[in-house]
């Protein structure tokens, strides 16, 4: 019983995470989409996105794996200062308004620079999971599947709404990780 209470948590708390990274993926959407963009470039967009929040915590759970092999027991610490510097610096990034750099969305190293921005904390978290033993397979399709759709409804609302919600996004974002953080070290 005491087992499948822990993997309903750790469950959860992917799902948690990667709703969280999502966000970073939604609220930069929102600001490539009030730009303008066609439906094909948000499904090439956020096609690519998906990908890279796929193949960036996987580098870091592997790396993460790594370091609690060095490390020990003083690796839950060094997960959870992670996470809290992570949130920290979304929620940083939010209050200061940040605006999205100008990239051309519709060209390659445009798509990727955009993909790469919104999947970066990915490492970070997947550095940080694979220092716990997640589920490898269960944490890279959920980043993967809500950095995505995430993106797609992003890049979406972008076209329709104010400029001021997806600060409130990443906010959220960071917030989420940073609490995380928190309970990792206490």
């Amino acid at each position: 019983m005491l087992e499948a209470g822990l993997l309903a948590g750790q469950l959860l708390t992917i799902l948690i995470m990667a709703v969280a990274l999502g966000l970073d993926a939604f609220s930069l959407g929102i600001g490539i989409g009030l730009k303008g963009i066609r439906l094909l470039d948000i499904l090439k967009i956020s096609t690519l996105i998906a990908l890279f929040h796929i193949l960036m915590p996987l580098m870091g759970m592997f790396a993460g794996k790594y370091m609690s092999s060095l490390l020990g027991h003083v690796a839950t610490t060094v997960a959870g200062a992670l996470l809290l510097l992570l949130g920290s610096h979304m929620v940083y990034s939010s209050l200061r308004g940040e605006a999205v750099r100008s990239i051309d969305h519709r060209k390659a190293w445009g798509m990727l620079v955009f993909a790469l921005s919104v999947s970066i904390d990915s490492f970070s978290v997947g550095l940080s999971l694979g220092m716990f033993s997640a589920d490898i397979v269960l944490t890279v399709l959920s980043f993967g599947f809500f950095g995505g759709v995430l993106s797609i409804v992003g890049l979406l609302i972008g076209r329709r709404v104010s400029p001021n919600l997806g600060e409130y996004g990443e906010a959220c974002g960071g917030i989420i990780l940073f609490t995380f953080g928190l309970l990792f070290i206490l």
